[in-house]
């Protein structure tokens, strides 16, 4: 199986020197138009549809679509379609599901990749084409998922068990990043000690000097297990990050998101420090606030998803701006997850967890992106 890891973190189709790469226009994307027929907000030039509700059965499948849809993220297939995988965040029964497409979009199939877990949140895709679910409870685990639904899903214990959010692999260090959604959570690093996540070391991360900007030191946990003391409190130094959220990799930085205090955080890999993108309350443009799943261009826009807000995705551009990709309105106490590019990148998946009461999963079709794709 080939992958696209939506955002373009190991992405064939830019990255690899044969061919120019396309140019994002999502810092021109203008303004909003009036809610379509799925109740979503879309730049002109735009269109929805919905491939998939809570409850119901997908089409061209025998598969009913979980609830409470979660994070997700766009595989590549060896006959030029994708798959999309989707998290279900239900306390019972949880787990992962996923919809296959065809090369020209339709949708081909749906199925399970990962069942009766807990609370499964975000994750996140790993550069060799599985999908890293995690488990947001207090002795949450992580299992790597195959989105063809070949191979059984395997829980990874080494990454530690705690109330788990999602998951960005550095695949130019072989390094695994992790947040914690809690009040007083925190940032970790997974450094695998073989050629897979089944070994390791476990670290957090201290900002040297209170932070909460800075020079990052990593201590190491010393039983990630979590036997006889929570994961994040075993090393006293290290520092807290209020309620960690989406975490996506782009060419050598971590970005990711903290709904507590509204922030998004960028750590640089190639120096060890760690910055605030965006923080809602010293932004000129505060159009973003319930900041959850994160997912980044290949051109490094870095999309963010609300959870409540105004039910928008907004991205944060290179150049600094601020801008609102899409909205879903009528859904005020739900939130938006699970946002990925298809690998066309004309496509951009997400869901609305409680639209309908049980979710709502879209795909959204157009001009982010203009030159070649692949």
């Amino acid at each position: 199986m080939g992958w696209f890891v939506a955002g373009g973190v190991l992405n064939r189709c830019s990255n690899d020197g044969t061919s120019a790469s396309p140019m994002s226009d999502i810092g021109a994307l203008g303004t909003l138009q009036e809610p379509d027929e799925n109740g979503v907000r879309l730049p002109d030039g735009f269109r929805s549809r919905v491939i998939a509700r809570g409850g119901e059965i997908v089409a061209a499948s025998n598969h009913t679509w979980h609830p409470a849809a979660d994070g997700g993220a766009v595989f590549t297939t060896d006959d030029g379609g994708w798959v999309y995988v989707s998290n279900s965040e239900v306390l019972q029964g949880g787990g992962v599901g996923a919809i296959r497409f065809s090369a020209s979009g339709d949708i081909v199939d749906a199925y399970p990749i990962l069942a009766d877990t807990t609370m499964n949140c975000a994750g996140g895709p790993t550069p060799w084409g599985t999908w890293l679910s995690c488990e947001e409870v207090l002795r949450g685990r992580v299992w790597e998922c195959d989105p063809l639904g070949e191979s059984d899903a395997v829980v990874r214990p080494a990454l530690g068990i705690f109330t788990h959010e999602a998951v960005a692999i550095d695949p130019t260090n072989n390094e695994v990043y992790l947040t914690e959604d809690r009040p007083d959570g925190r940032f970790y690093r997974f450094v695998p000690s073989g050629g897979d996540l089944s070994a390791g070391e476990l670290q957090v991360a201290e900002v040297v000097g209170g932070g909460p900007e800075g020079r990052v030191a990593w201590r190491t946990i010393p039983d990630p297990s979590a036997t006889d003391t929570d994961t994040r409190l075993q090393v006293a130094s290290s520092t807290v990050f209020n309620g960690g959220e989406g975490i996506w990799y782009h060419e050598g930085v971590v970005y990711f998101t903290t709904k507590g205090d509204n922030r998004v955080w960028a750590y640089d890999t190639r120096n060890a420090s760690l910055s605030i993108l965006y923080d809602v309350e010293t932004s000129s443009n505060p159009i973003l606030s319930g900041v959850d799943n994160v997912t980044c261009s290949p051109m490094g826009d870095v999309l963010v998803a609300e959870d409540g807000g105004d039910m928008q995705i907004v991205a944060l551009t290179p150049q600094g701006q601020v801008v609102p990709v899409l909205q879903v309105v009528g859904q005020d106490d739900s939130e938006i997850t699970g946002p990925a590019f298809g690998p066309t990148l004309d496509r951009l998946y997400f869901s609305s967890q409680r639209g309908g009461v049980f979710g709502v999963t879209y795909e959204v079709t157009g001009p982010f992106f203009s030159g070649p794709a692949s």
